[in-house]
């Protein structure tokens, strides 16, 4: 993501080192057909931010000649990358041209997150649409690393097949898990809630889902949330948003200024080891009194059922467990409600610092935060008002758009910004319907 094409997505710290690496060109053809990548990327990146335009208002917008972006469209659909279709007729006088758009017939990313309760998979395609999605329950801490991967590279083959078989190219695979990566070995560093450290996620995938694996990366399941939440939030004007995570984790993904926040290291965003809890309870990091200890789904759960209740069992589906507490909450139980309440005096109080360091135009609830948001948004909102300063001190609350899958379709996002950095990545072919 840069700050000139606020693209919803970025690159991570590797890959901007590769690009940095790369070294200079040294005949014209080369300057002129890394010039042609990048004209072609700009074309698709304002095509994503604006919506359909025709070729006349694409040069207008893009500073493109009108020949040279004719002969641009015609190579990105050649490379099933744009179409055109209905005609523009947005502020033309006389004969209106076809309208461009990018075109979902042809290339795809996949995002995969690993969570401690379920595993979940989505791909997008180029066009932005969601053409697979699926959630698999798995009790994640119970079970071995590689038992787990195995399960992933079984449900990442079956989506790959099925991509596959409709016609279209993955272009990539991007892997969350709820922790702290390392970009440069493509492994997590620290994952406490699973219960891993140092484990090589990118190479134990590779190999297990075998020689036709797309490019596969690592990034945080709460800075994948934020960048699909972003995308659905940036044609408003948004350009700071803070995504609040509701898994056993709780985690932040920052954007600003359009731009994904990470940190020297990529640790940034672990709001959910704020010494936030006053009595101290011990946190599957090593610290204690972290905040996730009391807003966290585990504390949720703990507080809302006994622990005989069929709501803490991870063999049935997290939505539903979570639809039977919504439920119980609807009927007036007491104890659902006061777990709600107790739930939402906690997140208040740290919301409150993070409007006051971050200054998120919007914070985006995530996760079971978003499934009981008619309980929560009134009083969070009513919290965070009586401590705002002055205008410029507010943010806006919100349910997250995208339910549980925000961080699936995140990660699918990321993995298709390689096509929008270089659109010649994908080769010329013929264009069949999508199966």
């Amino acid at each position: 993501m840069t700050s000139t094409t606020r693209s919803a997505a970025t690159s991570t710290p590797s890959q901007s080192r590769r690009a940095a690496a790369r070294p200079a060109p040294r005949a014209g053809r080369v300057d002129q057909a890394q010039m042609r990548s990048a004209n072609m990327g700009l074309i698709l990146r304002h095509l994503r931010a604006h919506g359909g335009r025709s070729r006349a208002r694409l040069a207008a917008e893009t500073g493109l000649s009108k020949a040279t972006m004719s002969s641009l469209i015609g190579d990105l659909a050649e490379r099933g990358l744009v179409r055109e279709g209905q005609l523009d007729r947005a502020g033309t006088v006389g004969r209106p041209g076809l309208t461009v758009d990018l075109d979902g017939r042809r290339v795809c990313g996949v995002g995969v997150e690993i969570n401690v309760d379920y595993i979940s998979l989505a791909a997008v395609d180029l066009a932005g649409s969601v053409i697979r999605e699926s959630a698999t329950p798995i009790d994640v801490p119970r079970l071995s690393v590689e038992a787990v991967l195995d399960r992933v590279a079984s449900l990442v083959n079956r989506m790959l097949d099925s991509i596959r078989e409709a016609g279209l190219m993955v272009i990539g695979l991007t892997v969350s898990p709820p922790g702290v990566i390392d970009y440069d070995a493509g492994a997590v560093r620290f994952a406490p809630n699973l219960g891993w450290r140092s484990i090589p996620i990118v190479s134990e995938l590779s190999h297990r889902i075998g020689p036709d694996a797309p490019p596969i990366h690592l990034e945080n399941d709460a800075k994948l949330g934020a960048v699909a939440e972003y995308a659905t939030h940036a044609s408003d004007g948004v350009d700071d948003l803070l995504y609040l995570s509701g898994d056993v984790g709780v985690g932040a993904g920052i954007i600003a200024e359009g731009q994904l926040i990470r940190g020297w290291s990529g640790f940034s965003g672990e709001v959910g080891h704020l010494p936030l809890d006053p009595e101290g309870r011990q946190c599957g990091c090593g610290r204690t009194g972290c905040w996730e200890t009391i807003v966290g789904l585990a504390a949720f759960l703990r507080l809302a059922a006994s622990e005989d209740d069929e709501v803490h069992d991870p063999s049935r589906p997290l939505e539903d467990r979570l639809h039977t507490l919504h439920a119980r909450a609807d009927a007036g139980d007491e104890r659902t409600l006061q777990a709600l309440r107790t739930i939402t005096d906690h997140l208040g109080r740290g919301l409150s610092i993070l409007v006051d360091v971050l200054n998120p135009r919007v914070i985006v609830l995530g996760g079971y935060f978003a499934f009981f948001g008619d309980y929560l948004l009134e009083p969070l909102g009513a919290a965070l008002e009586a401590r705002r300063m002055d205008e410029g001190s507010g943010a806006r609350l919100v349910v997250s758009r995208l339910g549980m899958s925000s961080t699936a379709r995140g990660g699918a996002i990321v993995a298709l910004e390689t096509v929008f950095d270089d659109p010649t990545l994908v080769g010329t072919a013929h264009i069949s319907p999508r199966g």
